[in-house]
């Protein structure tokens, strides 16, 4: 009140307001100096690069954000989460999308992994990504999404593709934007699944992923495709029965499965005998003709692009159904469909029944063959089985009948065993694992994978009276003495001797319970 005094004794009401006025004109100078002069240091704090987005699909992608958090307070309400939604609408955004967070996992070439979340066919699917941030959707355009699934990796990309098969590089043209916000504009991958062992991925060729942009050069299309690709390899051990199946075909099945046969299929390291042998499963995948890729001149252009093939599971011929929609059943079924196989499932033995399970014997020529086949078959016969004796070629279909028909099947650990793909359901595998110390790679390669196939397994572990090696080496030598010694000198010594050096001869007498066992287990 004194202050209220003291200005209406020494000024007019007019000129009351006017000094209010200049003392807010001033105020308000004051403040614009002091945001002026303390800028750098009040400048708006950096958010996390990555936020949640509601993409023109309509599905959610982690995007990145170099923006200001003042920058975000302006974008469109429709592309952040912000308090005004309902907890509802929070609680399904969080069902579709998993929080990044670093996992001391590492794995042969990539320098982090992180968790994240891919949605394929609006089912969200735990995966591991490697790279950086920036490999994801920004501004509605996607770069490439590189990722570690179990022993694989693959770059599922979104745009505009560009596939040049002369360089072996995949091009996804963008803005130039785009490329100077990523970390990463270009990535190296080997599109075969069986990442860590080096020796088969030598044999693989490799391919380049490339951001490229207005000022680059960018290669014209010749042809362009409707249909989404995917680029894979048959190098490596793709020569190998077994590894053809656990690198490459049950990985394409899961790959290639939710298109429905609207894919096509890109090959590099191709080569006519090993697509000949599995024509059948290409073109149950693909409706479209498999194009090798390698050296061509023209330019193939997508608008979505796979590179690799998805491989889950660690386990051999095995589809993780926890990170898969599928399941090796589902490969199995897959498999009686596209080879018509008849037999859905192993004979059920019923007391007094005249029926009479058949017997497959695989045999093999060049090594760890059986070298009394006669005698085996013999005694097949008087336990009451009916016989067939046969080896795997490259007519996968034609074998694939034989093997479907049996009720058991035996034969020594190698590539042939992995036709037991084809078996009918509680079917009886016995694998005879040869001399040496061959039981981590038989239980690995075929006792677990059978097991979760629903086959029943049995094996026949072999004496060393049973192995033609004693005929090879005196009965001190450590190759008889003592495997362990010859395993420790590494793989390949290991292989020389007793992969490649030795057949079995089966002690028929031994050897007469494991069949009647397999009899028994078809009792049941």
């Amino acid at each position: 009140m004194m202050y209220e005094t003291v200005l209406a004794r020494s000024f007019s009401k007019h000129e009351q307001k006017r000094l209010g006025y200049w003392g807010l004109l001033a105020c308000l100078f004051i403040v614009l100096s002091f945001f002026t002069i303390f800028k750098p240091y009040l400048g708006p704090l950096p958010v996390l690069n990555l936020r949640l987005s509601m993409g023109e699909d309509g599905k959610l992608h982690l995007s990145n954000d170099t923006t200001s958090s003042l920058m975000i307070a302006r974008e469109d309400s429709s592309l952040i989460v912000n308090d005004e939604r309902s907890s509802q609408e929070e609680a399904e955004i969080m069902s579709k999308t998993s929080i990044l967070k670093d996992t001391d996992r590492t794995h042969e070439g990539a320098e982090s992994i992180m968790n994240s979340s891919s949605i394929v066919n609006g089912t969200s699917k735990s995966q591991e990504v490697f790279g950086d941030a920036d490999a994801v959707t920004k501004n509605n355009k996607m770069e490439p999404l590189c990722t570690i699934m179990g022993r694989s990796d693959f770059c599922e990309i979104k745009g505009d593709i560009r596939i040049d098969g002369n360089s072996f590089t995949v091009f996804i043209v963008s803005s130039e934007t785009d490329i100077l916000a990523a970390k990463n504009t270009s990535w190296r991958i080997r599109p075969y699944a069986r990442k860590g062992d080096q020796t088969a991925m030598d044999g693989v060729r490799e391919w380049t992923v490339k951001l490229v942009a207005g000022g680059s050069y960018i290669p014209e299309c010749s042809l362009n495709h409707s249909v989404p690709g995917i680029l894979f390899s048959a190098g490596g051990y793709a020569g190998n029965h077994f590894h053809a199946f656990t690198d490459i075909i049950v990985p394409l099945f899961s790959t290639a499965r939710p298109y429905n046969g609207k894919v096509q299929f890109l090959i590099t390291n191709g080569w006519s005998g090993w697509i000949a042998k599995f024509r059948t499963i290409l073109k149950a995948l693909s409706r479209y003709q498999l194009m090798n890729i390698d050296n061509r001149q023209d330019i193939h252009c997508f608008g979505s692009m796979t590179v690799g093939l998805k491989r889950e599971s660690y386990k051999e011929l095995g589809i993780d159904p926890s990170k898969s929609p599928y399941s090796i059943k589902d490969f199995r079924q897959f498999l009686r469909s596209s080879y018509n196989l008849k037999k859905p499932r192993a004979i059920k033995i019923m007391d007094g029944t005249k029926r009479r399970p058949r017997l497959l014997i695989i045999s093999r020529k060049r090594s760890r063959a059986f070298t009394n086949v006669g005698d085996i078959v013999t005694l097949a016969k008087k336990l009451g089985y009916r016989v067939v004796v046969a080896e795997p070629d490259a007519d996968v279909s034609g074998f694939s009948q034989i093997i479907n028909s049996c009720d058991v099947v035996m034969g020594v650990h190698g590539g042939g065993l992995t036709n037991i793909v084809f078996l009918p359901e509680n079917a009886v595998l016995i694998q005879v694992i040869p001399f040496g110390g061959a039981e981590w790679l038989s239980r690995t390669f075929f006792e677990e994978p059978a097991k979760a196939m629903n086959i029943r397994y049995l094996d026949y572990k072999i004496r060393v009276e049973e192995s033609t090696l004693l005929q090879q080496y005196p009965a001190d030598h450590v190759v008889l003495r003592d495997p362990s010694v010859i395993g420790k000198q590494g793989w390949l010594a290991f292989r020389s001797i007793y992969f490649q050096k030795q057949n079995v001869t089966i002690d028929v007498i031994r050897f007469r319970p494991t069949l009647v066992k397999a009899l028994e287990l078809l009792h049941q």
